[in-house]
């Protein structure tokens, strides 16, 4: 997987037109870069990349906790609305209260409200598959009505500023942006780690979990807490990426023949998911520049409907 992303990450600064040459991108790295080589490293693909590691690795191990807590492929911080709540919290507070609350808290708070709202709606938590995506699909328009809403009531400018971040985009990202999600990573992957072997025990049941001494609800609200943390930091830099949180962690499941989503290999996958698809988005022809959502949504939807029918066969839908 290491091998895949270091692959997908060189082929991003080198490909296309303004790609820095193979045969000089190590010496541009090690800081040797100048003229067009330097403007692309630091200012146009090197934070878009670094950006892109970053937030695909916070959704991909997002998806991998939720999952693991719900014991359930389709209950992942997108399919029940989370990402979306937390794209209308980022959007309210950078659009209406741009110097009062920070854009990250915002997609917090819009993270909380949403999952809050999707647990109370089922009746059931999230136990119960068929509840869940009915309430997921219910809350994510929800949110993105509001997000919608927000964006045409505000002055034009700062509207068309926020359209692509709508979609999930890396376009023009930063160093601060790379700042804040690398951050979140930081304190949110040794709490994780902490608690994955309680998570693995939970994989038994929560009887014999106790019988353990795992814990298995407060390590439900960890896990839970350091999902939604991980969602809204990914959110507050890139917008409501869809589907990375679906399909990382099953994918990884099937590569591991596991129980469960591994944590470590989910988090890698979903920063290869969202370099590849990245990349995608800067050089297929024809489509060059188009939001990055729209591939993994476009790509995650096909995902998700193969998942329900399975669900479906299965009988638990």
């Amino acid at each position: 997987m290491l091998v895949l992303i270091a692959v997908a990450a060189t082929a991003t600064l080198t490909l296309g037109r303004l790609g820095i040459p193979l045969a000089t991108l190590p010496d541009a790295i090690a800081g040797n870069a100048d003229g067009k080589e330097e403007f692309v490293l630091e200012r146009l693909r090197g934070p878009r990349l670094v950006v892109a590691l970053g937030a695909g690795a916070a959704l991909g191990l997002s998806g991998a906790l939720f999952q693991s807590v719900t014991r359930n492929p389709l209950g992942s911080p997108d399919v029940i609305g989370l990402a979306a709540g937390a794209g209308a919290g980022a959007a309210i507070v950078a659009l209406l209260l741009p110097d009062t609350v920070p854009v990250p808290t915002g997609a917090v708070l819009g993270a909380a409200l949403a999952m809050t709202l999707v647990y109370v709606s089922t009746g059931s938590g999230f136990r119960n598959r068929g509840r869940l995506v009915v309430a997921g699909i219910g809350v994510a328009s929800l949110s993105t009505a509001v997000t919608q809403y927000v964006v045409y009531a505000v002055e034009r400018d700062k509207a068309t500023a926020l359209t692509s971040y709508i979609n999930g985009s890396l376009a023009t990202r930063s160093w601060d942006h790379a700042g804040t999600i690398w951050t979140v990573l930081l304190v949110t992957v040794p709490l994780t780690v902490l608690i994955a072997r309680r998570l693995d025990i939970g994989e038994m049941g929560d009887d014999l979990a106790t019988g353990l001494g795992a814990r298995p609800n407060s390590t439900k609200s960890v896990a839970v807490t350091l999902s939604l943390v991980l969602s809204a930091g990914a959110v507050s830099v890139a917008g409501p990426i869809a589907f990375i949180s679906l399909t990382a962690p099953q994918i990884a499941k099937r590569l591991t023949r596991g129980t469960g989503p591994h944590l470590a290999l989910a988090t890698l996958t979903g920063a290869l998911l969202l370099v590849a698809a990245d990349l995608a988005a800067q050089q297929l022809p024809y489509f060059e520049e188009l939001p990055v959502g729209i591939y993994t949504m476009a790509l995650g939807g096909a995902y998700l409907g193969y998942l329900l029918l399975r669900e479906w066969r299965k009988g638990v839908l």
